[in-house]
C-alpha cells in the first residue's frame, strides 16, 4: 500500500471521527479521490477492526463513539514515533505484512486521546519519505509468511532459486534459520543441501517455494551474527581481505557520512579526498558498491580486488561501444 493512500486512510479516520457525518461524495471531494476509491479506504477501516455507521437516510458515514474509549495512554511523542513507523517508514523498507501493521496502527490510532490525535495528524501531514530503490517482489508477503511458519515448525523448504546471470538456477532443500533486511532487500539464511553449508538467498531470485512434509534439527550453535561476521552484506566468504579505497573530494563527505560496514576507518585528505578502509570477508558484495561510484573511486587495495574491478569497467566499455554502434547505426538508417 503505498504511503499517499496511508495517509489518506489516516485523515479519513480523524474525520470521522470529528463527530459530523460525511456522504461518500463529501470523503471524495475532501481528499480529491472517487468514491470507489473512498469505498475501498472504508473497507481497510472494517478489516482494521474499526466500526463505522452508515446513515441511510443521510446516506452519510460516522463513527460509533463507544467503540474508541478508552483511549491509550501514551503521550504525544509515542504516539507520533509509533504512527511514524507505522504510516511513513514503510515506504522505506521493503516491510512484508505491510497492510497488517497498518490495520494495527489504525486500532492504536482510533484508541488516542482526542488531542493527541489531533497533534499526530497535523504533524504526519508534513512530514513524508522518499522510499528506497529496493527490489520489487510481489509475492514477498506470502512467502515471508511461509519461511515464518517453516522457521517456527522447523519444516525444510524446496525452493528454485534464480542466481544473478543468465538461465542460472539451482533448486536446493533449505533449512531456514533466519530471516534478515539487508541492503534493500530480505533474504533467508539456512543450511542448503547444494552447498552443504549455511548460506543467505534472497527473496525476491526466488522463483518457488514449496513447504516439505519433512522437518529439520535446528542447529543450536547456529548465530546470525557469527554466521555474517565481517561480510559487506549477508555472505561471508571465508577469506578476510583489508579494503583500501580513495574517494574523490566531490562524493567524499556522503560517502564517510555514511557507516557502511563495522570496521570502516576514514583518513582525510588535504584536498578534500578520503581514504576509507575496510577489512571485510568476502570481495564479490562489496565489488558492485565500489562499481557504483563510477571513476569518482579508485581501489587501492587489495590487489586482486582493483585487478577484479578493472576487468569488469573495462566489460562495461566494450558493452556500451558496442551497444552505442548499434545505436546509432539504427537512428542513422
Amino acid at each position: 500500500m503505498k504511503s499517499s493512500r496511508i495517509a489518506r486512510i489516516f485523515r479519513l479516520l480523524t474525520a470521522l471521527q470529528s463527530g459530523r457525518k460525511y456522504t461518500a461524495a463529501d470523503l471524495a471531494k475532501m481528499f480529491g479521490t472517487s468514491r470507489r476509491t473512498v469505498y475501498r479506504d472504508l473497507k481497510c477501516l472494517s478489516e482494521a477492526g474499526i466500526r463505522y455507521r452508515f446513515d441511510t437516510s443521510q446516506r452519510a458515514y460516522s463513527t460509533d463513539s463507544q467503540f474508541f474509549m478508552p483511549p491509550i495512554a501514551l503521550t504525544k511523542e509515542e504516539a507520533f514515533a509509533l504512527l511514524l513507523l507505522a504510516f511513513e517508514a514503510r515506504s522505506y523498507i521493503n516491510m512484508p505484512c505491510a497492510d497488517l501493521a497498518l490495520r494495527a496502527a489504525l486500532k492504536v490510532e482510533s484508541r488516542l486521546e482526542p488531542g493527541i490525535r489531533q497533534y499526530c495528524n497535523q504533524l504526519l501531514r508534513h512530514i513524508s519519505m522518499q522510499p528506497e530503490p529496493q527490489a520489487v517482489g510481489y509475492t514477498l508477503d506470502r512467502m515471508f509468511a511461509q519461511l515464518q511458519q517453516a522457521i517456527i515448525n522447523r519444516r525444510i523448504v524446496n525452493i528454485h532459486y534464480k542466481i544473478p546471470g543468465p538461465l542460472r538456477s539451482i533448486v536446493t532443500e533449505l533449512h531456514p534459520y533466519h530471516l534478515l533486511y539487508s541492503r534493500h532487500a530480505w533474504h533467508v539464511i539456512g543450511r542448503a543441501s547444494v552447498y552443504c553449508a549455511v548460506h543467505s538467498f534472497e527473496l525476491n531470485h526466488i522463483n518457488k517455494l514449496q513447504m516439505s512434509g519433512n522437518r529439520f534439527i535446528q542447529d543450536r550453535k547456529f548465530d546470525v551474527h557469527e554466521h555474517i561476521g565481517r561480510a559487506w552484506s549477508t555472505q561471508p566468504e571465508g577469506r578476510l581481505y583489508n579494503i583500501k579505497l580513495w574517494f574523490s573530494p566531490e562524493v567524499a563527505d556522503s560517502v564517510t557520512a555514511v557507516q557502511w560496514h563495522q570496521t570502516q576507518s576514514v583518513e582525510w585528505q588535504q584536498d578534500g579526498s578520503a581514504v576509507v578502509e575496510f577489512r571485510v570477508d568476502g570481495l564479490s558484495e562489496v565489488t558492485w558498491w565500489i562499481l557504483s561510484y563510477g571513476d569518482q573511486v579508485e581501489v587501492l587495495a587489495p590487489r586482486v580486488l582493483r585487478q577484479k574491478i578493472a576487468k569488469i569497467a573495462q566489460r562495461m566499455v566494450r558493452g556500451t561501444d558496442s551497444e552505442s554502434a548499434v545505436t546509432h547505426s539504427g537512428m542513422l538508417a
